[in-house]
């Protein structure tokens, strides 16, 4: 009787365990049932296409996911928990720098399995990236809130995203991109810093802020001459060479983006996901202008010394025929 009821105990904690539901890792787990009703509110799949910018200065990560009349729509911004460096783009192995620039995300650039939590990899160094030397890997937008070179969100933050992402690849889209800016490109932000050295390198970038205001669209972005031209799209399908000529580029004008009438408050709406930031605008502005303000100075001694003139801020080459170190890797094109 005792073995019987032994038996009959041991059976049933069995069958519990079994009906137990299954533990899913963090990079399957389903997006939160407040996240899936804030998609629905506006209107958004959760398989639709999304597209990313981030901004340095301000220390935010946006997604924007697409609607059915074709144009994307913003979804949430994210606090970045954390980046290293200054503003401006990544040169090299070790400096410490998150990237700047127009980057593509594959399925396979996906880590669900990160030891800082999830993270997806940037693709740095991309083409332009690598047209101009760069050298550095596995710069990632991942959790943890630490960064050496990488965008820190907190673990729930970046587990939101990743899902978002996730849901995005499983429903067809093959990548998407992200856009990371060091400050938002408006004239005025980008105006302070008109004698910094990466101002050629910003206002390019700035083409491509601009194309998406106006359009809701993200850019067809190309790397020739070692540049990026922006809403490139070729007349013929080939390959073209990061560091060879430009070759004829369509430059399509899209319809404006203009919202349905039903859709007005949802295209201007704005809605910022809580969470901390560990690094401040005041700081990084301060610190940014103190750099522009070296660069000033070294770029004004150089002038004298060589006896060049000024051409926004760098040496004319083109009548000396002189080459000036580092003019390339600064957008400058003699």
């Amino acid at each position: 009787m005792k073995l019987a009821l032994c038996a009959g105990l041991v059976g049933g904690v069995l069958a519990a365990c079994g009906a137990m539901p299954e533990i899913l890792p963090p990079s399957e787990q389903p997006l939160a049932p407040e996240t899936v009703s804030l998609l629905g509110k506006k209107g958004m799949s959760t398989s639709a296409p999304i597209f990313v910018r981030i901004f340095k200065e301000e220390s935010e990560l946006e997604v924007w996911k697409m609607r059915d009349d074709g144009r994307f729509y913003h979804f949430k911004t994210y606090p970045i928990c954390n980046w290293s460096g200054e503003l401006g783009p990544k040169q090299a192995q070790g400096d410490m720098q998150a990237p700047e620039g127009f980057y593509s995300i594959s399925e396979t650039q996906m880590n669900p399995n990160s030891k800082f939590y999830l993270a997806f990899n940037l693709g740095y160094p991309n083409a332009y990236d690598r047209a101009l030397g760069r050298t550095g890997e596995a710069l990632m937008v991942h959790g943890k809130c630490k960064s050496a070179g990488c965008y820190a969100m907190t673990d729930a933050l970046a587990e939101e995203i990743y899902a978002l992402a996730r849901d995005a690849f499983r429903s067809g889209q093959t990548s998407f991109q992200v856009h990371a800016f060091p400050f938002r490109m408006t004239a005025e932000k980008l105006d302070r810093f008109k004698k910094h050295k990466w101002y050629t390198f910003w206002s390019t970038l700035k083409q491509g802020y601009d194309f998406f205001e106006i359009n809701r669209v993200p850019p067809a972005v190309a790397v020739c001459e070692k540049r990026y031209v922006v809403n490139a799209v070729m007349t013929a399908q080939q390959r073209i060479d990061p560091l060879g000529r430009c070759p004829t580029f369509l430059r399509p004008q899209l319809q404006p983006f203009s919202p349905r009438a039903s859709d007005g408050t949802l295209a201007t709406e704005r809605i910022t996901a809580p969470g901390p930031k560990t690094r401040d605008a005041t700081e990084v502005a301060v610190t940014t202008t103190r750099a522009q303000e070296v660069f000033a100075n070294s770029q004004a001694a150089n002038s004298q010394a060589f006896g060049f003139g000024e051409t926004g801020g760098l040496p004319d080459t083109r009548a000396s025929g002189m080459t000036f170190p580092g003019a390339s890797a600064l957008g400058y094109n003699p």
